[in-house]
């Protein structure tokens, strides 16, 4: 051990980062206790210190190791502690600090340490990523602006719509956000000029309403949203939009999605108007995901209206990949969907169709509209028919499904069934 290289032993140090395995080491050799102020990246895990005895804390453990480290770059604490040991650590650590990972614990707290918590990562001015578990977030915490941010992900929150913008205000260069499983919002106002990917997840109701701006959006996720205004996306590449608990009324994202290339749309009911003005927006996309059981502006469920077969692939040309599920698809396999069909019509880029089918209604015309698709996606390289919660002691439901099976006999290399 003593012959090993100075740089070998530091090195061996700075691959390890459980909290655990670090102070093991310390206890091999001198030399590796003394290498010790060169370790990079720490992680204590959840139940490090499960079994403490003679009056010891995780607040003075945590901060008697991190004393002896002179340049640490990362730090990721999942056990419990206090807003005062985070206090202690940060002023040792902080102005190296680039990486912190925190699980608050503060969702059933009510009291003043919850909101400290959070004003006290204010003292790690340089970070450049921050993630937060479990966050309670009804007040606006007391922060600097943190400059070289990049990064903020917060899991698991109780948060009030004040409190989030004033916090958002504080880091005005993030590239990445991701808020997830929050709750307690009701009107969501997003300003970030760097920003360019969003993962948004809001939980309860389903009925936020969210207005973002971000010229340099590339990447958008969005669930449990009835209103959302975007206006700025000129490099918006990929957006997906959700809604389990709600309705989706309204979308606006000012003109055509010119850069688009990805687009999702799931929930239960979702107005025909924000419907058809996504896929308006949407008319460059490339790959194209529906998931939207029933339209309807108020409490009826109503069917999508008619959708013409020729119209929607015109209207989206440059689609490669499509996956619709039964509403979509039924309003494709009306009785005058396909009148506008003749010999010329191709669909030109059409590579992958995936089908969910769940009724055997209408049987006649959807077996012309799977027909149309391999007769006229000229690229057609692949596509799968999902059969769904289909009652077997439908009338028809039967000879639909031997349709459907000798429609992939006559088609073997293209059309699978599950």
């Amino acid at each position: 051990m003593d012959n090993l290289p100075e740089a070998i032993v530091q090195y061996i140090l700075s691959t390890m980062s459980n909290a655990k395995d670090v102070a093991s080491c310390t206890c091999v050799s001198r030399r590796f206790k003394d290498s010790m102020p060169y370790i990079k990246s720490l992680y204590f895990p959840r139940s490090i210190f499960d079994n403490l005895k003679d009056g010891h804390t995780p607040d003075c453990i945590i901060f008697q190791i991190l004393s002896s480290i002179s340049h640490l770059q990362e730090l990721v604490v999942y056990c419990p502690f206090t807003s005062t040991g985070l206090t202690s650590w940060l002023s040792l650590v902080g102005p190296t600090l680039k990486n912190l990972e925190l699980r608050m614990d503060n969702l059933a707290d009510q009291n003043a340490d919850s909101l400290s918590k959070l004003e006290c990562i204010q003292t790690a001015r340089s970070l450049e990523s921050l993630r937060l578990w479990g966050v309670l977030m009804v007040r606006t915490p007391n922060w600097d602006v943190f400059q070289k941010l990049k990064n903020l992900e917060i899991v698991g929150a109780k948060l009030e719509d004040s409190a989030l913008t004033e916090a958002l205000k504080a880091t005005p260069n993030l590239t990445n956000l991701v808020l997830l499983g929050c709750e307690g919002l009701r009107t969501v106002w997003i300003e970030l000029l760097q920003l360019e990917t969003c993962k948004l997840d809001f939980y309860g109701l389903g009925s936020c309403s969210l207005t973002l701006s971000a010229p340099k959006i590339e990447n958008l996720e969005v669930q449990g949203c009835s209103w959302i205004r975007v206006r700025e996306t000129t490099f918006l590449k990929n957006l997906t939009i959700a809604n389990n608990a709600g309705r989706v009324y309204m979308v606006d994202f000012g003109n055509k999605l010119m850069a688009l290339e990805s687009l999702s749309i799931r929930g239960v009911q979702w107005s025909w108007d924000a419907i058809s003005k996504m896929l308006q927006f949407a008319n460059e996309v490339k790959h194209l995901y529906m998931k939207v059981e029933f339209t309807g502006d108020f409490e009826a469920l109503l069917p999508f209206p008619e959708i013409d077969f020729v119209d929607f692939f015109k209207s989206h040309p440059k689609l490669k990949t499509f996956d619709i599920h039964g509403a979509m698809f039924a309003a494709l396999c009306q009785k005058n969907s396909l009148k506008n069909v003749d010999s010329s019509f191709v669909i030109p880029y059409l590579e992958e169709v995936v089908i969910t089918v769940r009724s055997p209604l209408n049987a006649e015309q959807k077996m012309s509209t799977l027909e149309s698709l391999v007769k006229f996606g000229k690229n057609l390289k692949k596509m799968k028919i999902r059969i769904l919660r289909m009652k077997s002691g439908h009338s028809s439901a039967d000879d639909f499904f031997e349709e459907i099976c000798r429609f992939r006999y006559m088609n073997q290399k293209l059309i699978s069934i599950e």
